[in-house]
């Protein structure tokens, strides 16, 4: 007998939002496989542990039995997905969206299972649409619904341009999931609209409307803004080992469990024996560092894994950096941040010049290594441990604006 309400537990797990819940529930109930679809366009080669959130999720629905399909949004891709922006995306050519497909397809693998996987293009139904049938799905909606979207919204109050052509993105992925006639869609929480406009154009076609899954944006190193490439605070997971490593140990311990969460494959009952642990004086370092050779064993190997950590141990533990030590925040400018004025300002020296002073005595390390460039501005948003001396350190968090 099928335990629907472990099934359901187990799909809820780290999800923000479903809608709806109760129609999922009864969906599971009839015990056909459903059809999950999520969609990614292709705008950039490599994947970060950001988009694993919602492939995790597919992982999920596979392992219980349901029908996989992972949609590769290459005509979308060409649109450009305004959600997020305040400013018009630049859309793809076909030739990068197809070389960024590919890569996708290699890099998805490595979580789900390719035998239980349907891989699909949405230019497959979207081509066949045409010109009639683009305007006819436009008439679908107004400008004043399309309007109710945040970004959108935002745009238009402010003066910002928006292109026609972008109100058509939510309509194409919606359309979409009449093309799959979709049970459940995944997507983040900035894809609120889109998904439920599947919903609306399913209803219209007759067709059983979707239920929706929104799963939260991951935050990204600086533990603020969510994980993007743009701002310098992900985790790719084409990363070297000893990066990804690396980067896993520099998160606080806070972020850690957010990642625990939405990124581990272990069971909910092991993540809560850990945080227990932990509230009983156990180091967070010891389950940040399985996390990172969990993560590492996934997108490369368990021997990678190993040699990362023991790595990790050459070039930290064996320098004596503390487990402890101030943390500070600094909002970069335009012009970025002043190697000087950083270890000024993280009180690790007295002044800009003692900071000038200290590097080019060699006593100055960033992550374990020497700081050689008195001139050294950092312009990305990410978090160093910085050590002037043997004695002084501070953990560093860089953010934009």
């Amino acid at each position: 007998m099928v335990d629907w309400q472990n099934a359901l537990a187990e799909i809820q797990r780290g999800a923000d939002e479903i809608l709806l819940q109760d129609d999922l529930l009864a969906k599971l109930k009839e015990g056909k496989p459903l059809k999950i679809k999520a969609g990614f366009d292709p705008t950039a080669p490599d994947l970060h542990l950001g988009h694993t959130v919602l492939i995790n999720k597919l992982r999920t629905f596979q392992l219980l039995g349901h029908e996989v399909i992972f949609l590769i949004g290459d005509f979308t891709g060409m649109i450009g997905d305004p959600t997020g922006k305040n400013v018009t995306r630049k859309p793809l050519t076909k030739a990068e969206v197809l070389a960024n497909a590919e890569t996708y397809k290699t890099q998805v693998f490595k979580i789900l299972d390719p035998a239980k996987t349907t891989v699909r293009f949405n230019s497959e139904w979207m081509e066949q649409l045409g010109a009639a049938g683009m305007i006819k799905l436009a008439a679908n909606q107004t400008v004043a619904r399309m309007l109710e979207r945040d970004d959108f919204k935002k745009r238009y109050a402010n003066g910002q341009p928006i292109a026609i052509h972008e109100f058509l993105y939510p309509l194409v992925q919606g359309w979409d999931s009449v093309a799959l006639q979709a049970d459940v869609e995944l997507g983040g929480t900035d894809q609120r609209f889109n998904l439920l406009m599947g919903r609306e154009l399913q209803k219209s076609e007759g067709q059983r409307p979707q239920t929706v899954l929104m799963m939260p944006l991951l935050e990204g190193l600086d533990g603020v803004q969510k994980m993007s490439k743009s701002l310098g605070n992900y985790i790719g997971i084409t990363d070297k080992p000893e990066d990804m490593f690396g980067k896993i140990m520099s998160i606080s311990d806070v972020l850690m469990w957010r990642y625990y969460e939405l990124l581990s494959f272990l069971p909910k009952t092991s993540i809560n024996e850990f945080k227990q642990q932990v509230a009983a004086g156990a180091n967070p370092r010891d389950f940040k560092i399985a996390l990172a050779k969990e993560l590492i064993e996934r997108f490369h190997s368990a021997a990678d894994a190993e040699a990362a950590h023991q790595e990790f141990i050459n070039r930290f533990q064996k320098n004596a950096i503390p487990d402890e030590m101030p943390e500070f925040n600094f909002v970069l400018g335009d012009e970025g941040l002043a190697v000087a004025n950083l270890l000024k300002d993280a009180e690790l020296v007295a002044s800009t010049s003692e900071a000038m002073r200290m590097i080019k005595q060699g006593a100055v390390k960033q992550d374990g290594e020497k700081v050689e460039d008195t001139k050294l501005v950092f312009n990305e948003a990410a978090e160093y441990v910085f050590q002037v001396g043997k004695r002084k350190f501070a953990r560093v968090a860089l953010s934009k604006n």
